[in-house]
């Protein structure tokens, strides 16, 4: 839909006239034009500037289109003026979309030196858009061998660079058997494939193509490049392409950007700095949106890269007849999740796939129609971003701190709408992790590792694990927290994933989910192994500190919890350098949330013997006797110390907390059988405290040994309605006392 203009209302920059008449005006005003200025002739110096590049790139243009024969770069004093100035407005300001006609037909009719012709062609940067027309006369060019080789290499990475700057793409689709013939050029492959690889539709593979393909493999090897074009093709055509590719391709082509990345970097700041309130519509987008990236152009989809020559009537018709497959349904119509599910076999998706990621009917659509040509195209594009863009990973990109920032934002909310991670995002945090400072993009980054996929334990450890845990032990409480944080996220993610796979299999593929099952536990035993590693030694650098202990308790809350909650057959027990911690925590939370914890254990490890015992279960795994005996010492431990003021003589673990009486009567404590009950555990004698001023307000001396007998269950009571929901539920299971107390209350309450 085009935008009724007035004297009123702002022109779109950089508008398309006639072909008869080249109108700047709007470029020059960097998208404003302003009448009244115009008719009282008073300019600013800026404006008198804006005039003379418009002037100079007018004369400009106006030479190159009428030069006719080969001139010297060095005795032409006019060609080096004009060539000078092509750049400078190109390289700082962006070209109008009038001027690529010219200057790519001049850049590829070898009329000039490959000198001149290379230095406007690295000058060819938009400052909107760039014509279609424009583009397959320069391709019509090429296919005349006007232009050297070389020229031709650089027409083709302009072409890889420039190709979500282009307005339509219907008749470059058109011209893809061309650009596949260029794939006998060895030097031309990768970058063919590249550009083959943007425009591939599934009507584009044809057996000939996948031979030809098959035999430049021969010949070439297994490259990277080729193996991306083959995966695409399989994808779209299964039962074209019968040999096996492997499982993980890294679909990355040469990066064809240079010559132009900084210029598009500097006009998109130009850009914006001379129109701080005004967004334009860059490449027909449904909606306003920064556009000071590359990659950020890519997230809004752009109108044109799916349309199609058919008139406004044929349209109409289109959207009228839903249940037609003939015709695809313009991406850019797609409004309502109504229109999803009626046109849902007749989308096509955007060229630029970056648009899909604030699309959420689009991401509907990949969840719905699982199509991996779309996945493949998508990781594809994600990790050549990524790579490119991190400001830790690539010089000079600090300045682009807050832009990145905000696309890891934005694929951490698509990786949460799919309730997946990307691969190619795995890979870029397993090449980034090592070079990271822990401070650049800290919450992004550690928000991407909970959505990494499931790996074995070998590549996490190496690529993952390690570089992690030096950050972790070097870096301040707040990073360890957020690590803690991150990693529980992540163990959730993967015991998620399992839950709704294992719902999905049926009884015929037990054999190979006993394999997918196994190496979920062991992958998932890792983590929980390198988080007890990690938080005992955090413990130990931050000096106990609770805050720490809440993350560190909160990611075990989930380990307790993963035999009936989500249905995977494994409890590990929080190490000791942990359990101690927790039990001998200054704060009653931390306490209570260590009893909640146990409680869970309990229930776990009895539901996992009775099943064991039963043998109903097809998939058993058995838990190993330590889990048990760890168990166990751990609830005598808890049970000596909170209730039977027994811990220095009954605990039992290697590393717990019993110690001879004789060296406790050299500590000068009185009564220090009693030190760690609830009576008198640092934790808890707040509460103690409050409770005698309740029970005995006349009282001033704060006598604890008053707490026993009939009090104490006052005591317990008082606890309880504090909201001491883990100690109360912890005591009822494993003291057998207080559980028969409240099983005959609530018998004589039903009586």
């Amino acid at each position: 839909m085009q935008r009724r203009q007035s004297s009123e209302t702002p022109k779109q920059r950089l508008q398309v006239r006639s072909k008869n008449q080249t109108d700047l005006s709007a470029w020059r005003k960097g998208g404003r034009v302003d009448p009244e200025k115009s008719v009282q002739g008073h300019q600013s110096p800026k404006d008198q500037k804006n005039d003379s590049n418009q002037d100079s790139l007018e004369e400009a243009l106006s030479y190159f289109e009428k030069v006719q024969n080969h001139v010297s770069l060095k005795k032409d004093h006019v060609l080096q003026k004009h060539l000078t100035t092509v750049e400078s407005i190109g390289l700082q300001r962006g070209l109008p979309p009038e001027g690529f006609d010219v200057l790519l037909k001049v850049a590829l009719s070898g009329k000039l030196a490959d000198t001149v012709n290379t230095r406007l062609m690295k000058s060819l940067v938009p400052a909107s858009v760039i014509p279609e027309d424009s583009v397959v006369s320069a391709v019509s060019l090429v296919c005349a061998s006007k232009c050297s080789g070389n020229m031709q290499l650089l027409f083709i990475r302009w072409l890889i660079t420039m190709f979500d700057f282009i307005d339509h793409k219907e008749q470059l689709h058109a011209l893809y058997g061309f650009f596949f013939s260029f794939l006998q050029d060895e030097k031309m492959c990768p970058y063919v494939c590249h550009l083959l690889y943007l425009l591939t539709r599934k009507e584009s593979v044809k057996p000939f193509r996948i031979r030809k393909l098959l035999d430049l493999q021969a010949k070439m090897g297994m490259q990277s490049h080729l193996q991306a074009l083959l995966s695409l093709y399989k994808l779209f055509c299964p039962e074209l392409v019968t040999i096996t590719l492997p499982g993980k391709t890294k679909t990355y082509f040469k990066n064809s950007e240079g010559p132009w990345k900084a210029a598009i970097n500097t006009v998109r700041r130009k850009n914006q700095e001379n129109t701080p309130t005004f967004q334009p519509l860059f490449l027909g987008t449904v909606q306003p949106q920064s556009r000071k990236r590359k990659w950020n152009t890519q997230l809004m989809i752009p109108a044109s890269s799916t349309n199609r020559t058919n008139s406004e009537e044929d349209r109409k018709k289109n959207c009228g007849d839903l249940h037609s497959t003939s015709e695809s349904f313009p991406v850019e119509q797609l409004q309502t999740f109504s229109q999803l599910l009626q046109n849902m076999h007749r989308l096509e998706f955007p060229s630029q796939m970056g648009s899909v990621l604030t699309n959420p009917l689009l991401l509907h659509y990949m969840n719905c129609i699982k199509d991996e040509s779309i996945y493949l195209r998508l990781y594809y594009w994600m990790g050549q971003t990524l790579q490119e863009e991190c400001t830790w990973c690539v010089a000079d990109n600090n300045q682009y701190e807050e832009e990145f920032k905000g696309f890891l934002e934005t694929v951490y909310k698509t990786e949460c709408f799919l309730q997946e991670g990307f691969p190619s995002c795995e890979e870029f945090l397993y090449k980034s992790l090592p070079l990271w400072d822990g401070v650049s993009c800290r919450s992004q980054i550690l928000r991407l590792v909970s959505w990494i996929p499931l790996s074995s334990f070998s590549e996490m450890k190496s690529h993952l694990y390690d570089p992690l845990a030096q950050l972790f032990f070097t870096s301040s409480l707040y990073f360890k927290c957020s690590v803690l944080e991150s990693l529980k996220e992540l163990l959730q993610n993967w015991l998620n994933w399992h839950v709704v796979h294992l719902d999905s299999e049926s009884d015929s593929q037990v054999h190979s989910l006993n394999t997918t099952l196994s190496g979920l536990v062991n992958t998932v035993a890792e983590l929980i192994h390198f988080v007890g590693w990690i938080s005992t030694i955090a413990l130990r650098l931050e000096n106990n500190t609770t805050f720490l202990l809440h993350f560190i308790l909160d990611f075990y809350e989930t380990v307790c919890d993963m035999y009936l909650r989500y249905n995977l057959p494994l409890l590990i027990m929080p190490p000791a350098g942990v359990f101690y911690h927790a039990l001998l925590s200054m704060d009653s939370v931390n306490l209570n949330q260590l009893c909640y914890i146990m409680y869970r254990y309990r229930t776990n490890l009895v539901a996992a013997k009775e099943n064991e015992l039963s043998k109903k279960k097809i998939l058993q795994f058995k838990f190993s006797n330590q889990t048990y005996q760890e168990y166990n010492q751990y609830i005598i431990a808890m049970v000596g110390c909170l209730w039977t003021s027994s811990v220095f003589q009954t605990d039992t673990h290697p590393q717990g907390l019993r110690m001879d009486e004789e060296l406790l009567k050299k500590t000068a404590v009185q009564e220090f059988k009693n030190s760690f009950n609830i009576v008198y555990h640092p934790a808890m004698m707040g509460y103690a405290t409050l409770f005698l001023q309740q029970a005995w307000p006349d009282d001033t001396t704060f006598n604890f040994s008053l707490i026993k007998g009939k009090k104490w269950n006052w005591y317990l009571e008082y606890l309880y309605a504090q909201g001491l929901e883990g100690l109360k539920v912890f005591i009822e299971s494993s003291i057998n006392r207080v559980s028969r107390t409240s099983r005959s209350k609530a018998e004589n309450a039903q009586v």
